[in-house]
């Protein structure tokens, strides 16, 4: 799948001395859900502000559609949408005003049929002539998606769209961001919940000190970085783990009535079997097993926690 944007050697830093980013190399394919995971002060929002041209960046080259941050600037920042953190909008001004600006300053010409779509998405089409500053938080924040999609960018980044909002929200927007990835849109986001890159994304990237450590797909990730866990149940609690049974890699409850087997998610079916074997050998009779998988955000902080 080709790029639609490219970033080569990124690197920023500030006037302070702080480096926030350190020679970024990043490709995000068209049509893409792309999850950017880090920790706070990771660099995310920094690098996010650099491609749409909000931070200016020290070294480096940033294509979007093959258009150049720098020298193409307006038709760059034509194909991107973005939906910052800050609630900053203009407290009196109306919904329908406000976005209608802003597909404005893109230069698009009026195109009301679109704009009410985009607010029918955004349950917001009722309170159209609201005063912003009338609105709810939550409204707030669909406010400046809608703003985002107003002059119909191929490229929307959302830095963390659903910090603070309720669970009705956050279900509304990942319905919209389905559809508008099935439109064809390319969409980056930044997300404190974890849960909903490993819902929504494609690939992940993962960045921690200004450095991208990672980025997988994220089936392969979890293929390879997950790990699971065979839980046996024991009919009859043990002391400690029979001598028969340390070659294998296993922990035992508190209680002594579970053995816990953690095996990589590549597969590790030989070893399951000289397991049950050996336990079957030991005569050690268990009533129940259970197995569990690794999350997206386990992964996560095992990498972070390896960059420390």
């Amino acid at each position: 799948m080709p790029s639609i944007i490219s970033v080569n050697d990124l690197s920023k830093t500030y006037a302070s001395g702080l480096q926030a980013l350190k020679n970024i190399n990043l490709e995000i394919r068209r049509g893409e859900i792309f999850a950017l995971l880090g920790p706070n002060g990771a660099g995310k929002t920094t690098l996010i502000g650099i491609i749409c041209g909000i931070v200016k960046p020290t070294v480096g080259k940033i294509l979007v559609d093959g258009h150049d941050i720098v020298s193409e600037y307006r038709a760059a920042r034509s194909l991107i949408g973005l939906v910052p953190q800050e609630l900053t909008t203009d407290a009196f001004e109306s919904v329908w005003g406000t976005v209608s600006f802003s597909r404005g300053l893109f230069g698009k010409k009026a195109n009301p049929a679109h704009l009410e779509k985009v607010l029918k998405d955004l349950s917001l089409w009722n309170r159209r002539d609201s005063k912003i500053i009338t609105l709810s938080g939550g409204m707030k924040r669909r406010l400046l998606i809608a703003k985002a999609l107003s002059h119909e960018p191929q490229i929307l980044f959302l830095d963390e769209p659903t910090a603070g909002v309720d669970v009705e929200l956050r279900r509304d927007m990942w319905r919209l961001v389905r559809s508008l990835r099935e439109s064809g849109v390319t969409i980056i986001l930044t997300t404190h919940y974890i849960d909903e890159a490993e819902e929504m994304a494609d690939r992940v990237g993962v960045i921690s000190k200004g450095e991208i450590i990672l980025v997988e797909q994220k089936a392969e990730l979890m293929r390879k970085l997950g790990r699971k866990q065979l839980t046996l149940q024991l009919h009859e609690p043990l002391k400690a783990i029979p001598e028969a049974l340390t070659g294998h890699r296993l922990e035992l409850s508190a209680d002594g009535s579970e053995l816990i087997y953690t095996y990589d998610t590549q597969g590790e079916r030989p070893g399951i079997a000289a397991l049950l074997d050996d336990l079957d050998k030991a005569g050690i009779r268990f009533k129940d097993l259970q197995t569990t998988q690794s999350s997206l955000e386990d992964i996560f902080v095992s990498l972070v926690r390896e960059e420390k």
